[in-house]
C-alpha cells in the first residue's frame, strides 16, 4: 500500500513539472523556428514534445534549436494551426518568429462598384487569412474611413457589400486593408454622384449649438471640429453639435464634403 501511494506522489509530481506554450495562427507558408533552452537541472532540453493541430511532430526536441515544418502535416496555406509545445517546468521555449502565423494581406480586387444610392459591392480572391476591410470615402482633402467589413479569409471567391452614407455632389470610394506590417492596401477607387442635397450649418458665431440644415430642414451630416491648434475635439454623425463645453475661440469645421472656419463665443 505504501508503495502505491509513493508511486502516485512520483507521478503527480512527474505530471506537475510539466508545461505547456502554446501558439495559434494562420499558415501563411512559413515554418515556426524555436529556441529551445536546456532543462533547470542541465540534463536535458527544455521542450519534451510538440503538437501541431493534435499531431505530434516527428524528429523530437532534443536539441538547441528546432524548426516546426508544417510540410510534414500537410497543411495548405490559409489554413489555421495550433501549436503546444510541452516542456518542463522551471524553462520555457522560445518561438523566434511567431509573427508568420500572422494573417497577410493578400487579397486581390476581381472588381468594385457603386450605384447612385451609396450600395458599394466588391468581390475579392486570393485572400489568405481573416482580415477586416475598411471603407473609405474621400472627404475634406483626405480618406476617412467610414465603416468596416469582417474579411472572409478563404474560397477562391468573396463577395461583400457596403451601404455608403453619401455627401452632397461626387463621392469617391475605396476599400482598404492592413495587416500586422502596418502597410495599408487599397483598391482602386470608384466614383457616383449623389442628389443630396448640399448641408448648411448655423450660426457663424457660435454659442451652444450648431444646427446642421438642407432646404431648410434638419438633416444628419458627419462632421469634425478641430481647434486652432488643428487638435480634433469633436466628431460624430447628427443634425446638431453641442458645443458649450468648447472654449471661446476660432475653430474649424468639417462637414458634408466642405471646411468651414467658425468662432465660440
Amino acid at each position: 500500500m505504501k508503495r502505491l501511494i509513493l508511486f502516485l506522489v512520483a507521478s503527480l509530481t512527474s505530471i506537475s513539472a510539466l508545461a505547456a506554450l502554446s501558439v495559434e495562427g494562420t499558415y501563411q507558408g512559413k515554418n515556426l523556428y524555436v529556441q529551445n533552452p536546456m532543462d533547470d537541472e542541465g540534463f536535458g532540453y527544455c521542450a519534451t514534445k510538440v503538437t501541431v493541430n493534435g499531431d505530434i511532430m516527428p524528429g523530437g526536441t532534443s536539441v538547441g534549436a528546432f524548426e516546426i515544418d508544417f510540410s510534414l502535416f500537410n497543411i495548405e496555406i490559409g489554413e489555421p494551426v495550433f501549436i503546444v509545445i510541452e516542456h518542463n517546468d522551471g524553462c520555457k521555449p522560445k518561438v523566434l518568429n511567431p509573427e508568420v502565423l500572422l494573417p497577410r494581406s493578400t487579397f486581390k480586387i476581381n472588381s468594385i462598384d457603386i450605384d447612385n444610392d451609396g450600395n458599394l459591392t466588391w468581390s475579392t480572391s486570393g485572400e489568405q487569412g481573416k482580415l477586416p476591410f475598411e471603407v473609405e470615402q474621400y472627404r475634406w482633402n483626405k480618406w476617412v474611413t467610414i465603416g468596416e467589413v469582417d474579411g472572409k479569409g478563404a474560397g477562391s471567391v468573396n463577395n461583400y457589400q457596403f451601404k455608403v452614407t453619401p455627401h452632397s455632389g461626387e463621392n469617391t470610394v475605396r476599400v482598404t486593408q492592413s495587416d500586422h506590417s502596418g502597410t495599408k492596401r487599397p483598391s482602386q477607387e470608384v466614383k457616383f454622384t449623389s442628389s443630396t442635397p448640399a448641408v448648411s450649418k448655423s450660426p457663424t458665431k457660435v454659442k451652444n449649438e450648431i444646427k446642421f440644415t438642407a432646404n431648410g430642414a434638419p438633416v444628419e451630416t458627419r462632421y469634425e471640429i478641430y481647434d486652432a491648434y488643428g487638435n480634433i475635439v469633436k466628431k460624430g454623425v447628427g443634425s446638431k453639435v453641442n458645443c458649450s463645453n468648447l472654449l471661446r475661440g476660432v475653430y474649424y469645421i468639417n462637414f458634408d464634403n466642405v471646411n468651414e472656419k467658425f468662432i465660440k463665443n
